[in-house]
């Protein structure tokens, strides 16, 4: 199975190394593929350095893609995620 959405940055900050992380550790739980996508460039999600090469200031639209048994899970567990703000963490 395949899922995937768009998503936008909202923190202040935005995906910034502790944030990365925690995208990266939830990414990391699922057993599908995660990509971060970002102007045509796909990254590996469960990849806290990959995810970090994309630099990715409040604002930014990416895409998640996931595939696998669990894409579904995977996108909307991390799609809450961002939406939250990761955690509130600006």
């Amino acid at each position: 199975m395949v899922c995937e959405i768009e998503i936008t940055i909202k923190n202040r900050l935005g995906l910034h190394a502790r944030p990365a992380s925690r995208f990266a550790r939830l990414a990391s739980e699922f057993n599908s593929d995660i990509l971060l996508v970002k102007d045509g460039e796909a990254v590996d999600g469960k990849s806290i350095l990959e995810i970090l090469t994309i630099a990715c200031p409040r604002g930014t639209v990416l895409g998640i893609r996931a595939e696998g048994d669990d894409a579904e899970q995977a996108v909307k567990a991390l799609r809450e995620l961002v939406a939250g703000r990761f955690g509130n963490i600006d």
